[in-house]
């Protein structure tokens, strides 16, 4: 994940990072820019459409489509930053059952033997995730066109839990942890299971596919049409203007693609190896 200062104007203005959507939109701003040129010329050289041209009418149909697209690009990136959250608190919730794991554990064991042991597979747990939900088949599991050989023993996260409570009942049978205190560690372990299905809910249920087209369509057709008609109000002004129109409205699409699926590689997805790293750290202290 970038880290920056929120404070810092200039360094956002000048700086272009890798994650920066202009040096992405490049190739597409040329073609916008050429085809904004085609067509000034043919309407102020060409044609010579006069002032009073109906063509200019279609600035009419942009005022009214406007408010639909900003309403459809908010609710766009709103729901990605939904997304990416929730994966963020996912991982809040898994330190936090971590640290607690630890804590109860290193007061309950006495045995170094089992303390070691915990304080390797607690973290291990959270890196294996970490793995597991960069998988690129992880993310194609509820595809319809996706036909995966499930192999129960791949899903590392669940054998890592199932390791880990069949620790717990050794210990339960061994007398070295009580009734209550098997209740309460597995009220721990449960926890460890339910985030790692939400973090996979997040991973493999991508945003409907007939939504995301309908806006890049959408995008894409009301900036090809802005030229016909602001030619007549901006002469060959009208191709900067286009072009940086359609480079707000593409970086907002391109912004909630990339956050939408917050456990990725890209400069903006969560530092889920450096979570787990942490958790590592905070393990090794506590047991």
């Amino acid at each position: 994940m970038t880290s920056y200062n929120p404070k810092d104007w200039f360094s956002f203005i000048f700086h272009l990072s890798k994650a920066d959507t202009f040096r992405k939109l490049i190739p597409v701003m040329f073609f916008i820019g050429i085809y904004c040129s085609g067509i000034a010329y043919l309407e102020i050289e060409y044609w010579a459409l006069p002032e009073d041209s109906h063509v200019k009418n279609i600035s009419i149909m942009h005022g009214m489509l406007g408010f639909v697209i900003s309403l459809l690009l908010a609710y766009r990136t709103n729901t990605a930053y939904d997304r990416w959250w929730e994966g963020r608190r996912m991982w809040g919730n898994l330190v936090n059952s971590s640290r607690n794991l630890a804590i109860k554990l290193s007061a309950v064991l006495t045995d170094e033997k089992d303390r070691t042991f915990f304080r390797k597979i607690i973290p291990g747990y959270a890196s294996i995730l970490n793995k597991h939900l960069k998988d690129e088949e992880t993310g194609k599991q509820l595809f319809d066109d996706v036909d995966l050989e499930i192999d129960h023993h791949k899903h590392r996260p669940n054998q890592i839990a199932k390791i880990m409570y069949q620790k717990i009942q050794d210990l339960y049978s061994a007398k070295k942890i009580s009734g209550d205190q098997l209740i309460i560690l597995n009220n721990e372990l449960t926890s460890f299971t339910d985030i790692c299905g939400a973090c996979e809910r997040i991973k493999n249920t991508p945003i409907p596919y007939s939504y995301s087209a309908f806006i890049k369509k959408f995008i894409f057709i009301y900036v090809l049409t802005l030229p016909f008609a602001y030619v007549f109000t901006l002469g060959y002004y009208v191709i900067p203007v286009v072009v940086f129109i359609f480079y707000v409205l593409a970086s907002l699409e391109l912004i909630a693609e990339e956050i939408e699926d917050p456990f990725g590689m890209d400069a903006n997805d969560l530092p889920t190896q450096k979570i787990s790293e942490n958790i590592k750290k905070h393990v090794e202290e506590l047991i």
